[in-house]
């Protein structure tokens, strides 16, 4: 309860517990609305165009337009469908996106759920997605939907495992699964984040190529996760139409779509808890009161999604064998070096 200053306003009421599942909620429809309008405007400023212009100032209101269009649209669901299934695979794919919000540290006194064992909590409920992908494809009867579940369920799995490997090898570290834990461990300011090798003496020098290599590693696992380009292949349009989601429409492909824009933000955060001193300013003691915590803790998360939308319109998309050669043997034996090097640096310390 110390970790929320919810409690000390309202008490421990049905106030506190609804405010604490509103808030998360709230912000992840602002930035879901912030970061589709980035993804139209980044793409059409690297292409040298102006983008949408009409909707708002500037077009600013469009990704509103657009979901009140879907909204407004029918929601169709194939004769030969499993309709149960069909109609549960997005609200799985949501409920994985949001329930990592409930043990994400946005400031050292807000944190909806404070579990100590919040670093493995969120990793796991990831795995949500990859049944709601399965789901989705399997329950369509469509081709195209189940080879992009197929693809999506490979990918998934495949590099989970270098991620698993980074997160391991943080939470050796810093000797706790604890997210607040580990944030509060890289203050003091930015050299003392785990990506610089952590807080230590002149020595920590040693283990800094390791960290870096798994916090590029974490990256790129993250783009695979959430199916970003160059790693899309479940959504392939050119070559499946668009993958798992091919028969949804309406809500239902908004939810899909939603939930993929909550997983880009909830991987930029973990990697920002784990690598980037999570709430802590880079300033060390300046500039970290509670607001400007949470200020700076999505504003690191932010800008690790903007690298995402980026690369989208940068980078060619990986065959099927790339995408497997890059993660069974560049990324898992690398990953499983930095982890033994930081184990034994952790116990030497």
């Amino acid at each position: 309860m110390e970790q929320n200053f919810l409690y000390n306003w309202f008490g421990d009421g049905v106030i506190t517990y609804a405010l604490l599942v509103t808030i998360p909620l709230v912000f992840l429809l602002i930035y879901a609305l912030v970061a589709i309008l980035g993804e139209l405007k980044i793409a059409s400023w690297v292409q040298d165009r102006l983008g949408p212009m009409r909707t708002g100032w500037k077009g600013v209101l469009q990704p509103l337009a657009e979901v009140i269009k879907l909204l407004q649209k029918e929601d169709i669901v194939p004769d030969a469908a499993n309709k149960p299934l069909f109609n549960l695979a997005p609200y799985v794919m949501f409920t994985g996106a949001f329930g990592a919000f409930a043990a994400m540290p946005f400031a050292f006194n807000f944190v909806p759920a404070h579990l100590n064992v919040g670093l493995f909590y969120i990793f796991a409920i990831g795995a949500f997605s990859v049944i709601g992908i399965v789901m989705g494809g399997w329950a369509s009867n469509n081709k195209y939907s189940l080879l992009g579940a197929m693809r999506g369920v490979s990918q998934m799995v495949s590099y989970e495992i270098p991620i698993a490997l980074a997160i391991l090898a943080i939470a050796a570290l810093a000797g706790s699964l604890d997210l607040q834990e580990i944030i509060n461990q890289q203050g003091g300011g930015f050299w003392n984040w785990n990506i610089f090798g952590g807080y230590g003496s002149f020595w920590k020098i040693l283990v800094i190529p390791f960290t870096l290599s798994l916090f590029v590693i974490h990256f790129v696992g993250g783009l695979a996760e959430t199916n970003r380009i160059p790693f899309d292949i479940p959504e392939g349009e050119s070559e499946i139409v668009a993958g798992y989601h091919t028969e949804y429409s309406g809500m239902k492909f908004a939810m899909f779509f939603f939930a993929e824009y909550a997983n880009m933000f909830t991987v930029s955060a973990i990697i920002a808890i784990c690598f980037l001193g999570g709430w802590q300013s880079p300033f060390g003691d300046f500039l970290n009161q509670p607001a400007m915590q949470a200020f700076w803790f999505i504003s690191k998360a932010c800008f690790l999604v903007f690298v995402q939308i980026w690369l989208r319109w940068t980078l060619p998309r990986l065959r099927v064998d790339q995408l497997m050669y890059v993660s069974w043997k560049v990324m898992t034996p690398l990953a499983f070096v930095c982890f033994v090097a930081i184990a034994v640096w952790s116990m030497l310390r």
